[in-house]
């Protein structure tokens, strides 16, 4: 007997090893949706938004290193799925989103609900096609898993309401061929790279993501050149632990000592990285880069030499043509600022230290809720947090603490919207993360705007009982919009948020709530949350005036930020007085 469009679909997944769907259900995803129903190994995990499918299937594509698939019905259920979608584009992981469509008749039509996917989806997909006939399948099937896997990115196949239902008569099992090359560049082009690193008195390495499966390669470039090695944030993850050469992240979350390292090399070798801010490049340095997509050499600084390849193939090729360096000056530099900018960190999130500025923080401002720093719970968080814990990070102010004060030591996992930057990505993330490892412990670092922007899902979290734990930096503020536009001299506008009780609103809806407001409560409440079985919803009510100092400030940024605290204190345009907190 002929399947289904719908049932060579499912059984496709399944066969691909896919155990989880995520949607919503609606009209045309039916006949999808009774094929998972009646599938043996493959799971329909219903979401409260589109959005947060999206990016649930993105973080299991992410920590798997195979498809993710969500699902959107027709219209307005496939265009919230545009911006989990988004994500997963610029993580360059594989993610199938199939979407509904409006009966075959219909298309054209203007229709109730009817949007044109190939063209909504042109952006962020790799590939995208719609069923119009179920002749088609599984080639197009085939065809949109194909792209999705070999080019990491998003393939879209748009099924019309009335198609999943009808038979595939020319019925045949599907076959995917997913294999993908492993490169590296030819010997010329290395003996280039090589004559410059061995020329060289001061070599700096920029890692990333990309060189994650070459971490036994990489350090022993690090070793042989004697080069302190600045990661990227998503490379935290494989080299932050148990690494001699690191010196942490630069940009924005950076440190002055990852700053220092780059700007005193002399050759910079870059590796697996896209990282996106130019100005956080050296200058007057020669760059080599190594980046298995091609498209990647030099479109952020300027190149010397470009080694299209992947990491560890060309590290191996590079390897016997380097010579040791002649001392270690560089990297010992490099590693001593590094330890004694930590040093100063630890000292931010001690309790001691934040017993010692309490009483003068709630004098100045009257207001115990401000007085916990989130430097000291990023830090008890790590205390607390189990050594194969998964992390999300909502972006912002939440990523720059987990980047300062939480360590990817032992199995550690991390993922977070660090490519495209969206908001309300740590909470469905971690729902992914959670159904990917039930076994293991998930924690998302969320900001209060970040989880308020998303906060119906935490009802999925609680339906399908998952143990995520849900960490809140609650400020009632859009802290990095805040930080911006203060550095920039602009006094801070339109970042307050008027917050709920996160932990009442969690214990409503069915999870365990705990709400922070005393530092000297922190420690227990953040073990507590770590100890109690099923879903916790931690609240911690942090200090909104805490900064993040910049691994490079420039004089303009705290000229900025000054003139902005002056505007703040000043009346309004209307004479109201200042307000109360920054009085």
């Amino acid at each position: 007997m002929a399947r289904t469009v719908a049932h060579v679909i499912v059984d496709a997944l399944e066969e691909l090893g896919v155990q989880h769907v995520f949607g919503v259900v609606g009209d045309a995803l039916n006949p999808l949706t009774d094929a998972i129903r009646t599938s043996a190994g493959l799971n329909w995990v219903g979401c409260r938004h589109e959005e947060a499918a999206a990016f649930a299937a993105s973080a299991q594509s992410q920590l798997s290193g195979t498809l993710g698939v969500c699902m959107g019905t027709v219209g307005p259920g496939s265009v919230h799925l545009l911006n989990g979608l988004y994500d997963a584009a610029k993580s360059h992981t594989p993610v199938l989103a199939i979407c509904g469509q409006v009966p075959l008749a219909e298309i054209g039509s203007d229709y109730f609900q009817e949007v044109d996917n190939d063209l909504l989806f042109r952006d962020v997909a790799v590939h995208r096609a719609t069923v119009t006939s179920p002749e088609q399948m599984p080639r197009l099937l085939e065809s949109a898993v194909r792209a999705a896997v070999t080019r990491g990115g998003v393939a879209v196949l748009t099924v019309p309401g009335d198609l999943g239902d009808q038979e595939v008569r020319d019925d045949r099992p599907t076959r995917f061929a997913l294999d993908r090359a492993v490169t590296r560049p030819d010997d010329p082009a290395l003996a280039r790279a090589a004559e410059l690193l061995n020329a060289a008195s001061r070599v700096t390495l920029l890692v990333g993501q990309g060189a994650r499966e070459a971490r036994t390669e990489v350090l022993q470039t690090a070793e042989l050149l004697a080069a302190p090695m600045v990661l990227t944030l998503k490379a935290k993850e494989g080299f932050e632990d148990d690494n001699a050469f690191q010196v942490g992240q630069t940009g924005l979350i950076g440190n002055p000592a990852a700053a220092h390292a780059l700007d005193s090399g002399d050759v910079l070798l870059m590796l697996g990285t896209d990282f996106p801010y130019r100005e956080w490049y050296p200058k007057n340095v020669k760059v080599i880069q190594v980046d298995a997509r091609e498209d990647h050499l030099g479109r952020r600084t300027p190149v010397d030499e470009g080694l299209a390849g992947d990491v560890g193939a060309t590290l191996r090729a590079l390897l016997p043509l380097l010579k040791a360096a002649p001392d270690r000056a560089h990297l010992d530099d490099a590693r001593e600022r590094f330890q004694h900018w930590q040093e100063g960190q630890r000292r931010l999130a001690d309790p001691a230290h934040e017993h010692r500025w309490t009483g003068k923080l709630r004098a100045a401002l009257d207001n115990p809720e401000h007085a916990i720093r989130p430097e000291a719970l990023a830090a008890a968080v790590d205390t607390y947090a189990a050594d194969d814990a998964v992390f999300t990070s909502d972006t912002g102010m939440a990523t720059v603490w987990l980047s300062r004060f939480v360590t990817m030591r032992g199995d550690r996992r991390l993922i977070g919207s660090y490519n495209l930057g969206s908001m309300a990505n740590a909470m469905p993330q971690a729902l992914g993360a959670q159904l990917w490892a039930p076994e293991r412990q998930i924690v998302a670092l969320c900001g209060d705007g970040g989880l308020s922007m998303l906060l119906g899902d935490l009802m999925t979290i609680k339906t399908y009982r998952l143990p995520v734990k849900l960490i809140v930096f609650d400020n009632r503020r859009l802290g990095m919009v805040k930080l911006e536009q203060e550095q920039a001299g602009l006094p801070e506008f339109g970042t307050e948020l008027d917050n709920p009780d996160f932990a009442a609103v969690a214990t409503a809806l069915g999870l365990t709530g705990i709400r922070v407001t005393d530092p000297a409560d922190l420690h227990e409440a953040v073990r507590r949350t770590f100890e109690t079985p099923g879903p916790v919803l931690l609240d911690v009510l942090t200090n909104p005036e805490e900064v993040a100092v910049l691994g490079k400030p420039t004089v303009a940024q705290g000229w900025g930020f000054a003139v902005a605290k002056a505007k703040e204190l000043l009346p309004g345009r209307d004479g109201t007085p200042p307000r109360a907190e920054t009085a």
